[in-house]
């Protein structure tokens, strides 16, 4: 069967997105530039978001005293003994928001990325309340020579939800900032958490609808893990029975359904995350990584006959 984006998976893969546009694979290289939150450093708040805790998330080598080069050169070097094939890399800022910093900052950091061999462009994780038109204007100078995506972490369309974590923002504030991203010319990417306390699931699988209208590039999904060291892993020894925490099949039978509804036109990224199992505070599963979760989700499509954007009403 020909699918919509021009190969035979039965979603909008990243990789093969990749493929397509730079006749290869290209790997993301994480970085921990040492930046902070408005939600962290009591701009908005303290203490973060309930859930998180970036040091479950962050490779082994990605220390902010190491500097840019250094922790991009040992992730090349982490990275090809995996994926021998990828020669192109993007430098990922991750760990919490990458954009909170003045410009002048922000041009020292990604110029000193962007320096180094291999890296054909930049991936930036950040929140809907740490973009201004100035950053703006510098990410669209510098998307007309080099990849340049924007992440925004939005988690849930549901307000009351995104109270509850702490994520110091609305859903408002991220179409907004969606919307001035994409009018600049700079591609667009967000990441939603599956599972999170307060919203059924029926709730979370209606929200592809609202999801389906946003101008986006990329998406990314994953579900909760209750991790170690966050508000969340408290919450969740008091009172466990609050949480309803995906078992493998059943999120892999859940975002199915909300695959088949999904935008065709949005590049998937990821369906699941993982984390090492001393960071996990609630139920895992087990030592299933990422890839065997994928293979199972690409059979179970194969079963069903089933495809990102089956049921999609543009």
């Amino acid at each position: 069967m020909d699918f919509p984006w021009g190969h035979h998976r039965r979603f909008n893969s990243y990789t093969e997105y990749f493929r397509k546009e730079f006749g290869g694979r290209v790997q993301k290289v994480t970085i921990d530039a040492g930046f902070t939150c408005p939600n962290r450093d009591g701009k908005i708040g303290s203490g973060g978001c309930t859930y998180c805790n970036n040091n479950a998330f962050n490779p082994s080598y990605c220390l902010p005293q190491k500097g840019i080069i250094r922790q991009i050169e040992e992730g090349i070097e982490f990275h090809a003994n995996r994926y021998r094939h990828a020669t192109k890399f993007l430098a990922y800022f991750q760990a919490f928001s990458n954009t909170y910093a003045p410009l002048v900052k922000l041009k020292e950091l990604y110029s000193e990325a962007l320096a180094v061999p291999g890296i054909i462009g930049l991936v930036i994780g950040t929140r809907p309340d740490c973009i201004d038109e100035e950053k703006l204007d510098y990410l669209q100078e510098l998307s007309k020579n080099y990849y340049i995506m924007v992440e925004y972490g939005i988690e849930t369309c549901n307000n009351a939800v995104l109270k509850q974590i702490h994520r110091g923002h609305t859903y408002e504030a991220s179409v907004e900032a969606i919307g001035d991203t994409v009018a600049k010319g700079i591609k667009t990417g967000a990441h939603f958490i599956f599972g999170l306390p307060g919203e059924s699931r029926g709730e979370m699988l209606n929200q592809v609808d609202k999801i389906n209208l946003l101008p986006l590039n990329n998406i990314k999904f994953h579900q909760l893990q209750i991790i170690k060291g966050t508000e969340m892993a408290e919450q969740y020894r008091q009172n466990p029975d609050y949480f309803q925490l995906f078992d493998r099949d059943e999120y892999i039978e859940f975002f199915i359904s909300f695959l088949e509804r999904l935008n065709p036109a949005f590049v998937v990224e990821r369906f699941t995350a993982e984390v090492p199992p001393r960071f996990l505070e609630g139920p895992g599963w087990g030592l299933l990584r990422t890839n065997h979760l994928l293979n199972l989700l690409e059979k179970k499509l194969e079963e069903k006959d089933s495809w990102q954007g089956k049921y999609f009403k543009g």
